[in-house]
């Protein structure tokens, strides 16, 4: 009887089982003491091992699975190639109006509440210095996009220059004759299989890499982190959910997307983006899961690991709101003129930032030097970052799996059990 009623438990509930066993293993066993003296910290490096050994058997399924979804979905289909160009010039649309509308949310929300007024900035700007040190020029950036080796850029999970290289062989393919063409079809849609079913494999260890997280981010931050900086964190979460109500919800209904049914299909993948604070952890799941809602192989093989770079709504959002915030703290007035040119600046500078934990203070931290603002704001920021990166991440992989929806919508391609395939 025991082994049935585990046995009917689902794949989500043992997430969130393990995610609160995490969360009191932490509290329980913490890496140091209140006074700072060592406690338990050998059981937080055994702990991070295990999930270092699920999010490297993540990391492992994402260069192979876009590959093998994005050939076939555009040499698949090459009879119409105008519809590829067709689905790249709607998406950036998309991807352009909606981060826009992000950062004026974030930018909203910083002046209505004023988190960092009152706040004291530590005296080092170490943390900042390090973080504004991998900072890219825009020269630098655009240099980014074309990958020098495909290789390199696999085992680097590069994910834009991975897209870049595999769209530009597919549509090499695409012009290719005959049985040649034929059979590297016939390759690349075995692996595309072979790697959906690979994902279910990994994903089955998810409670134990996902409850090990959890563990490990509470040992070392201890329950206290949950009050520091509060102001900051309920300004990001109550912004982000103004977000999704004011912005991603509209969309869904004008795109006539069922919520409910969209909301099964992403809770999953959403919770794994939650707990390890790194998109790419919930790619594999997203594009399977998607996949099942009704979009085309084709649409959100291009979309989600497209958005990923150019669609981060939670990470833009953020950036508008931790930019303010360290002026506020540093008692710099900013004109509204001049936060508009921020958000300019973060507007550019967001797009191509990598999906991976703490990432978007790398971005900060170019802002901020780039208005004359102290970097030491990086470092109070990063106090709480966990926590926040947990909500924008989260917001990251809702608003790119829904941007997918969307597409194939207008493409007139969604395929769901309860609404006709019609286009906006």
């Amino acid at each position: 009887m025991l082994w049935n009623a585990l046995r009917r438990i689902s794949l989500t509930q043992w997430i969130l089982i393990s995610m609160v066993l995490g969360i009191f293993i932490g509290w329980a066993f913490p890496e140091t003491t209140p006074a700072g003296d060592p406690a338990y910290p050998e059981l937080a490096r055994n702990l991070k091992v295990i999930s270092k050994l699920f999010l490297n058997l993540i990391k492992c399924i994402i260069v192979p699975i876009l590959v093998g979804t994005l050939i076939i979905g555009i040499a698949g289909h090459s009879d119409d190639l105008k519809a590829v160009g067709r689905l790249a010039f709607k998406s950036f649309i998309y991807f352009e109006v909606v981060t826009t509308a992000a950062l004026f949310i974030g930018l909203a929300a910083v002046n209505l509440t004023k988190p960092g007024v009152g706040v004291l900035l530590p005296p080092s700007a170490d943390t900042g210095k390090e973080f504004a040190a991998k900072t890219q020029t825009t020269q630098e950036m655009i240099e980014h996009i074309a990958p020098k080796s495909f290789f390199e850029s696999a085992a680097n999970n590069d994910v834009l220059q991975v897209v870049v290289f595999t769209i530009l062989f597919a549509l090499a393919l695409a012009q290719v004759k005959g049985k040649p063409k034929e059979t590297m079809l016939n390759f690349f849609e075995g692996l595309s299989e072979v790697m959906f079913k690979f994902t279910g494999l990994v994903m089955m260890c998810a409670p134990f890499g996902i409850g090990a997280a959890m563990a490990v981010t509470v040992g070392h931050s201890g329950l206290a982190v949950l009050k520091n900086l509060g102001m900051l964190v309920l300004t990001l979460y109550g912004a982000l959910v103004v977000f999704c109500l004011v912005v991603l919800v509209p969309i869904a209904l004008w795109a006539r997307i069922p919520l409910l049914k969209f909301l099964r299909a992403v809770k999953e993948p959403a919770l794994i983006a939650f707990s390890t604070t790194s998109s790419d952890a919930a790619l594999p799941d997203a594009l399977k899961r998607m996949t099942e809602f009704g979009v085309p192989r084709r649409i959100v093989s291009f979309v989600l690991p497209t958005g990923y770079s150019f669609n981060l709504d939670g990470s833009t959002l953020y950036l508008a709101i931790a930019s303010v915030f360290v002026a506020q703290a540093a008692g710099v007035e900013m004109s509204f003129g001049q936060q508009l040119l921020m958000m300019l600046t973060l507007m550019l500078t967001t797009k191509g930032i990598a999906a991976v934990p703490r990432a978007s203070l790398v971005i900060l931290s170019g802002t901020l030097a780039s208005f004359g603002l102290p970097l030491e704001g990086v470092a109070i920021i990063l106090g709480v970052d966990e926590l926040m990166d947990m909500a924008r991440t989260t917001v990251n992989l809702v608003g790119n799996c829904l941007a997918s929806a969307v597409m194939a919508r207008w493409e007139g391609e969604l395929k769901t059990e309860d609404q006709t395939v019609t286009s906006l």
